[in-house]
């Protein structure tokens, strides 16, 4: 199975970021019959700005301009193409966060809007992040069937809730990819160990594809460091710095020995709907 990781350096120039993902995908390596699937970082198209900037730009899910560009890429190229995010009109003027999956003819084989909001305070240039005043928040676990295997979405933020992938790997999940915008601060302190710990976790490969550097004149700065991680935490690929792509073999048998030999689902007791507080004096 071949993986490709595109970190990008997008910016608020929708036509210029498009142009760059295409002009990358012209160019990427492959073997002739072999399935190629593509995860691209957060916010591809459009980032960098303030994020109000997303209400200009959101289609809703039949009629939006990014998502019909981003599926006629992936049949063009003849790819699975995870498009990292987009906006997506919720219809009360905010927008979701949303990754679809497309299959190489172009065609919705599933979608995930981010369910949790990057409302926190960062000692970075920005400062102050409140995903929640642009964005809705979505409601669903989404894990899809793919010629790779099953795969989970999320986004971003997501990574550091470890139930959200507790729940999709309940839900089938075998890789999860994870389009991603993490700043600089907090992915030099907590990338790749949050990456590497849902990896061993759930005994799934996590696909990260970043952002990586200086958005615009002044404007955000992101980490980087998109990288393959297999299921005992291994580093199979990664990018620290620069744009372009991360490219992975990925071995299931593997993955299926490391799930037989410690069978972490299956003896975990907290899964389990009998297991009770005791009361230690009945």
């Amino acid at each position: 199975m071949q993986i490709n990781l595109l970190q990008c350096q997008s910016s608020q120039d929708v036509c210029k970021n498009l142009q760059y993902i295409e002009s990358q995908l012209s160019q990427l390596p492959r073997v002739a019959g072999e399935a190629q699937l593509v995860v691209l970082p957060e916010c591809c198209l459009l980032f960098g700005g303030h994020e109000n900037q997303q209400l200009e730009y959101a289609g809703d899910s039949q009629s939006n301009p990014f998502k019909t560009s981003l599926a006629d890429l992936a049949r063009r190229y003849d790819i699975y193409l995870v498009a990292g995010s987009i906006p997506v009109a919720v219809g009360d003027g905010r927008v979701y966060n949303r990754t679809y999956l497309f299959d190489n003819q172009g065609q919705v084989l599933g979608e995930y809007d981010k369910i949790h909001l990057f409302d926190v305070d960062v000692a970075d240039g920005t400062k102050e992040y409140r995903e929640s005043d642009t964005f809705c928040a979505g409601d669903k676990i989404s894990v899809i069937d793919t010629p790779f295997g099953k795969l989970g979405l999320a986004i971003c933020y997501d990574l550091r809730f470890p139930d959200l992938f507790r729940a999709m790997r309940l839900a089938g999940a075998e890789l999860i990819a994870l389009p991603a915008a993490f700043t600089k601060v907090t992915g030099e302190a907590h990338w790749q160990t949050l990456i590497q710990a849902r990896a061993i976790e759930n005994q799934c490969f996590i696909l990260a594809a970043a952002q990586w550097g200086q958005h615009n004149p002044g404007g955000r700065e992101t980490w980087g460091q998109s990288m393959v991680v297999d299921p005992w935490g291994r580093i199979n690929a990664q990018k620290m710095t620069g744009c372009g792509w991360v490219q992975s073999k990925l071995d299931r048998d593997e993955m299926i020995k490391i799930r037989q030999q410690m069978p972490i689902a299956s003896n975990n007791r907290f899964a389990e709907p009998k297991l009770q507080h005791k009361d230690a004096n009945p």
